[in-house]
């Protein structure tokens, strides 16, 4: 595919834009990324025309830019890259305006659609009929991608109508990640650990997304959502991929995707009797976070709710790499930290010639940390120094590669900067195909209706702790802690 000549950008006044899209792509403009007579055009409901919007734009980068992104001749000169068209997405009326507003596709357009699921329909018939799907449109998709597997068969059916597999690109902003990204590289570029990648040689795996926040402003969205279906669904679902699939035969779109789909039709899916015994839910009471009073999650919303805010899984990946090895799941709001980690625990030595003279061994661990600090992390034994005349002593230090300091000349980028520039330049590489998704949902949707065959209702944890103690009754009862450092 060749690089698109415009961007439309829908949700272009929303949180979203502000916070991330626009500042992605200032940074991308600003670095001489992005084609050089590439134009944005911006939609959504509220009223602007050009200059307002830019005057918008203008003010959302001084608030979410770094001061040492921010130079007033890159911003000017990317603000005249912008324009605006209003459009209220259920009328079909507005889109005829919009597409004469972005001047036609034969260029090359991409697409950046963000939202509500009831309006995907109407927005993907409403581009075909004002001209916007021709051959070289690409649309790239934001979630909610619907909130189970026939809503989502029922989004990607309208979109494919009009737009090919090919030419759809499905976001998951964590596959945009460096450290996501590294997982690979980590795994498939280093000799060392291929040998021992399996139930050989590790013992479990824990993926944990913490979240200090609550709802932020997100209680409509996230009270129809809940933990499993915001989080477990795409973003850890993903992460579970990354670790477990097998090694493609190429770093491109088509043999990544395979590769990751394999291991998501591999999940065993779970019984309405397992789901009680494999899963804890809970919802956050009030409590104290970093020092601070907060409120519970009902008094939040204003209303009793039997949404989640936390969820705990075993779960498991039935293939002959993976047989016998747990995958423990956990994500939850309100929680003492903000990180997002993977944890591979390996097996422990077959035998330790150092514990007669009193030396204690610890397995080895690999520590993937993706937010907020970005590292990768094994952990070795090692002795302490001493003469040893009272037994050996080991201890656990740890081999770092802190990819702050190791990259330390090449700034960080913003996810969404990495998933732009592949939606305008049309690499699939990072973005999630249909059959995964549908995977992810198949499996989502059979715990789902095991809490509701069985009456699982979210248990309280106050705000501030690690969840429900069911949640550390998970993994102890197999032997196993959660790293909460």
């Amino acid at each position: 595919m060749s690089a698109a000549a415009k961007l439309l950008l829908f949700g272009a006044t929303g949180d979203l834009a502000q916070r991330m899209l626009l500042p992605s792509l200032y940074g991308l403009h600003a670095d001489g990324l992005l084609p050089p007579t590439l134009a944005i055009t911006g939609t959504a409901r509220s009223e602007h025309d050009d200059a307002s919007y830019r005057s918008f734009a203008g003010d959302a980068l001084s608030t979410f830019l770094t001061d040492d992104r921010r130079s007033d001749g890159q911003i000017a000169r990317f603000l005249d890259r912008l324009a605006y068209q209003p459009l209220d997405a259920s009328r079909p009326d507005g889109f005829g305006p919009l597409a004469q507003k972005v001047g036609g596709c034969e260029e090359g357009l991409a697409i950046f659609l963000s939202t509500a699921p009831s309006l995907f329909r109407p927005t993907i018939q409403g581009l075909s009929a004002a001209g916007l799907a021709c051959a070289d449109v690409r649309i790239g998709l934001e979630k909610p991608l619907g909130t189970d597997l026939a809503s989502s068969r029922e989004i990607n059916d309208a979109v494919a109508e009009v737009f090919p597999e090919e030419r759809t690109f499905r976001i998951d902003h964590y596959l945009g990640k460096e450290t996501v990204q590294n997982i690979l590289a980590l795994r498939f570029g280093n000799a060392l650990f291929e040998p021992v990648w399996s139930a050989r040689g590790i013992d479990h795996v824990q993926i944990t997304v913490a979240e200090t926040v609550g709802l932020e402003g997100r209680a409509g969205y996230y009270d129809g959502s809940g933990a499993l279906r915001d989080m477990v669904q795409n973003h850890m679902l993903q992460l579970l991929a990354l670790i477990a699939m097998e090694p493609p035969a190429r770093f491109d779109g088509t043999a990544i995707r395979d590769e990751k789909v394999k291991v998501l039709r591999s999940l065993r899916p779970m019984s309405i009797a397992e789901v009680p015994h494999l899963t804890v839910t809970g919802q956050y009471g009030a409590g104290a976070v970093n020092g601070a009073i907060v409120k519970g999650y009902a008094e939040e919303l204003g209303a009793a709710s039997a949404t989640e805010t936390f969820v705990a899984i075993k779960a498991h990946v039935d293939n002959w790499r993976w047989q016998g090895v747990p995958f423990y799941l956990r994500t939850g709001k309100r929680l003492p930290q903000r990180h997002s980690e993977i944890v591979i625990q390996f097996k422990p030595v077959p035998h330790s010639i150092f514990a007669a003279r009193g030396g204690r061994l610890e397995p080895n661990r690999l520590v993937i940390r993706l937010q907020p600090q970005e590292h990768v992390r094994l952990l070795v034994m090692a002795k302490e120094p001493g003469l040893d005349r009272e037994g050996v002593r080991l201890r656990e230090v740890p081999l770092d590669l802190s990819l702050d300091t190791e990259f330390a000349g090449t700034r960080r980028r913003i996810a969404y900067e990495r998933l732009l520039l592949d939606l305008i330049e049309g690499d699939p590489t990072l973005f999630v195909r249909r059959d995964e998704v549908e995977a992810q949902w198949q499996w989502i949707d059979a715990i789902r209706a095991g809490w509701a065959a069985n009456g699982m209702a979210p248990r309280p944890y106050a705000a501030g702790s690690w969840g429900p103690s069911a949640a550390i009754a998970l993994t102890e009862r197999d032997g196993v802690t959660w790293r909460d450092e």
